[in-house]
């Protein structure tokens, strides 16, 4: 009997706003002829992240090769969620040569990489391996996200916060799962920057892996994909956090979604974006508006008071130009202020 070729996936782990969708978009639109699908977990009621490749301007990022799972978590929805996802992926004719798992900011991936070997997929997918995505910004600064200065707060007052962080808890995680490392946002760090940088992924690291540094997600293809590692298999040289724990949870974190009325300067929308980062617990907003007069979808992406926009597509002609915001944030968060703040 012929043996069929397991379908490569590579899992894409990393913190809010780290970049992994940049990432994979910059991935998607320089495929050099791979046959790519996309699965995009996110928290939230609006798939932003399918959204966002799916402006990409390239074939594979049409809705048949991108599946979307808006609703929680991957890691703990794994028969629910991921194997339905696979199913329809592994549908497709002619069959996609690789598989990319965008997992959502707070995702563990150790427990999906783990699914591979459930029955229904082991026989049919491989982990080609785990990609963990860092801010190097963010890790300059000492912390895992651009903006944690509520958290550093709460540390500062409380003792007994200082070695049980649940966000760095995710942060090392990650990385401790992943087979190759890359340090987003070199543009952002000079020498000394870099260097900090650095030394804090590399001190994470708790066996040796790859790590490299990229600007706005520009990782070639080559080298993300067809690691050939077969992570499932390797799974006991990944000791994390969680190792003892059957299951965990989100709890520090909230996430909603806000609609954002049509604006007329981008620059507006932005500042308030900016205010209410400084002024809330928000760790990431990321979403669409519509800008009077132009024809184009304006694309927002926040990391803490940092924001970036730029027009990514038009507006389709039956599409309703109304603009919405997915914003995540520590528990907590007041979501009457936000969108209040949000609708200027």
């Amino acid at each position: 009997m012929t043996s069929v070729a397991r379908v490569p996936c590579t899992i894409v782990t990393g913190f809010l706003g780290s970049g992994k969708t940049t990432l994979i978009r910059h991935v998607l639109a320089n495929a050099n002829g791979r046959r790519l699908a996309v699965i995009v977990n996110e928290f939230g009621d609006v798939g932003i992240d399918g959204e966002i490749l799916k402006g990409c301007g390239n074939e594979n990022c049409s809705d048949e090769n991108i599946v979307e799972l808006a609703n929680g978590c991957l890691c703990c929805t794994v028969a629910d969620e991921f194997v339905p996802a696979l199913d329809e992926i592994l549908a497709h004719e002619p069959q996609v040569d690789h598989i990319v798992i965008e997992t959502s900011g707070l995702a563990l991936p150790k427990p999906l990489v783990q699914a591979f070997h459930w029955p229904a997929i082991k026989n049919r997918v491989t982990v080609d391996g785990v990609v963990a995505v860092v801010d190097g910004a963010a890790l300059a600064d000492g912390q895992v996200s651009a903006d944690l200065e509520a958290l550093s707060a709460q540390r500062a007052a409380d003792d007994a916060l200082d070695h049980d962080d649940p966000i760095e808890e995710v942060f090392e995680d990650q990385v401790a799962c992943a087979d190759l490392v890359v340090l987003n946002k070199r543009d952002l760090l000079d020498t000394d920057g870099l260097a900090r940088a650095m030394k804090t992924v590399t001190g994470t690291l708790p066996r040796g892996i790859g790590v490299v540094t990229v600007s706005e997600g520009k990782v070639d293809a080559t080298a993300l994909l067809g690691l050939g590692i077969g992570a499932e298999d390797d799974i006991q040289n990944r000791m994390t956090h969680h190792n003892n724990e059957e299951d965990h949870d989100h709890d520090d974190f909230d996430t909603f979604v806000v609609p954002i009325a049509e604006v007329a300067d981008p620059a507006a929308i932005t500042e308030r974006i900016a205010d209410l980062a400084e002024a809330h617990d928000v760790l990431r907003v990321k979403g669409f508006a519509a800008v009077t007069g132009k024809p184009m979808r304006l694309l927002i992406q926040a990391v803490g008071p940092r924001v970036t926009h730029y027009f990514d597509r038009p507006w389709g002609q039956t599409e309703n130009r109304q603009g919405k915001v997915v914003v995540i944030g520590l528990k907590g968060l007041d979501r009457d202020a936000v969108a209040k703040s949000l609708a200027g």
